[in-house]
This record gives structure tokens, sequence and C-alpha cells, in this order.
């Protein structure tokens, strides 16, 4: 298999984007035009206990109640991204973790035009793809993302009526 095969990435909407359909609907179209596919979507409102196990790596760490505290504040959207190298590319959307840095580095991400604060940074993405498969079991635990396959189009995992295919 070569880097360049299909793989999956996990992305949030936290819940202030959510919150925005303006917001909302650019980030979409910022996946869309991409080329980045939503192979699945769903929205969800975390638990506490949820939110916690799916942020357990950064606990202790001094934005972890913070951080805990928006996650359950209101809905999510958890999607499945697939593409050609689409955890690197995700992030690149994304931008840096922090807005500051995001709206002078990288003014054009999605941090940078819709993130708040460091926390509030508007999305999440897996950082690898062994990050991806421990988080996405947490969101789609009855679902199987094939790794590096590159004979299979994203098109088969489609799971809803949520996501309006770009056939571009």
């Amino acid at each position: 298999m070569t880097s360049a095969a299909t793989a999956f990435t996990l992305a949030i909407f936290k819940p202030h984007l959510v919150k925005n359909p303006v917001a909302y609907g650019a980030v979409e179209r910022l996946i869309e035009s991409s080329g980045i596919r939503i192979v699945t979507r769903k929205q969800v409102h975390l638990t506490q206990p949820e939110a916690e196990q799916f942020y357990r790596d950064h606990q202790g760490k001094f934005f972890y109640r913070r951080l805990i505290s928006l996650m359950t504040s209101g809905p999510l959207e958890v999607l499945v991204l697939s593409g050609e190298n689409v955890v690197n590319r995700w992030r690149e959307l994304m931008g840096p973790t922090k807005v500051f840095k995001a709206v002078y580095s990288n003014p054009e991400c999605i941090r940078s035009l819709y993130g708040l604060t460091d926390t509030r940074n508007a999305s999440h993405g897996s950082d690898s793809v062994a990050s991806f498969l421990t988080e996405a079991a947490l969101f789609f635990p009855n679902q199987e993302f094939p790794p590096n396959n590159t004979t299979t189009t994203t098109d088969n995992y489609e799971s809803n009526g949520h996501h309006h295919q770009n056939t571009s």
C-alpha cells in the first residue's frame, strides 16, 4: 500500500459551530471543495462520562475541565471523512489548534474563520489512523472502516440520508 491510499479520519464539529448555521454550512462546503468525502455522520450530545472517555489523554491538563464542559454543552456533529492522506488534509483544513496562531499563520483555515478560543476552536480531527480507529469505535461502534483501501469507494459506506453527495 502507498501513502496515497484512501484512509479515514474522524472530524467533530464542536457545539458552537453546530449552533451557527452559516459557519456550519461554510465548513461543509470547505470539506466538499477539498475533495475529502463525508462517509457517514451523526449528531450526538455527549454525556460527561463520554466526553471524559473521549478526551482521557488530556486529563490533568489545564484546559481539560473547560474542554469537557464545552463538549457536553450542546450537540456535536461527528463525521467520518475519507480520501487520500485524509488525516493530514483534514488537519490542514482545520489549521492550528490555537486560534490566535491560526489567524496569523493560516487565515483561511476553519479554526481561524470559526474558532472563538483555543478550546472553542470549531473542530476536532484525529491525529493518526490509529487515533481514528479508537475514536470511531466510540461513535460508530457497529461500522467498519477498512484501512488503506484503494479499491473501495466511500459510497459503499454511506449510512444515512444526511449527506448530500458531491458528484463533481
